[in-house]
Order: structure tokens, then C-alpha cells, then sequence
């Protein structure tokens, strides 16, 4: 997928999440945005043409070690706001989606963290 086109689908999986948060439903919203940060980081593998593109490409997909090792490389050369970004997306892909324990505010609270990894995707 070129990078434009992930950046599209990012703000869309953005609004879905806003909307889901509107309509009162944190679970989808909780995977909305684990879905969010995902993109961000296969996005900015893709522009900084790190190895786990290429190795994604060869099996087919991302895995969770791949998506790992490429947040790493992506926190040395981009920041904290890649790993911060991250962490919060698993923490609502498992709890929020998931485990189903966590509530609108639960997520409200976290959705600027991966608005900023959006916004470095973005400029990047």
C-alpha cells in the first residue's frame, strides 16, 4: 500500500474511532484505534524503508514481532511519541477490545497520545 494511501486510511480509521466514541461503543473504538496505530507505524516503516517491510512483504503480513522490531528502529530515529503511541494502542487493543474493561473515558483519555502519533505520521 503506498504511503498516501495509508495515510488515508489512518484518518479515516480515526474518525471511525471518534464516531464509535460519540455513540458511546469503547470496545470498537478501542480496536479503531489499536488499527490507527498500526497503520502509523507500517506508514512510517515504509518511508524510512526499514527491513521489516521487506520482510513483511515476504510472509504475506505483519506480525506483532515485526510491527515490535520496526517500533524500535522507528523510537531511535522519530522519538518517544512512536513508543508512547504504541503502548497505548496495545493497551486498548487487549483491554478495551479485547477484555471489554475499559469505558468511553478509559479511551477518551488515550486518544490524544495516538492523535500525536497520527500528526508525526502525517509530517513524516
Amino acid at each position: 500500500m503506498a504511503s498516501l494511501e495509508r495515510v488515508k486510511l489512518i484518518e479515516r480509521l480515526l474518525n471511525e474511532a471518534t464516531t464509535y466514541l460519540e455513540k458511546g461503543d469503547a470496545v470498537q473504538s478501542s480496536e479503531k484505534l489499536y488499527k490507527v496505530a498500526e497503520e502509523c507505524i507500517k506508514a512510517l516503516a515504509e518511508r524510512l524503508n526499514l527491513k521489516e517491510v521487506k520482510e513483511a512483504e515476504e510472509k504475506g503480513r505483519w506480525t506483532v514481532t515485526l510491527l515490535e522490531k520496526a517500533v524500535g528502529k522507528l523510537v531511535d530515529k522519530l522519538g518517544m511519541d512512536v513508543e508512547l503511541g504504541w503502548a497505548e494502542a496495545n493497551y486498548l487493543h487487549i483491554w478495551g477490545f479485547h477484555e471489554t474493561k475499559l469505558d468511553e473515558e478509559d479511551v477518551k483519555r488515550r486518544v490524544p497520545i495516538i492523535r500525536r502519533l497520527t500528526e508525526l505520521t502525517q509530517k513524516t
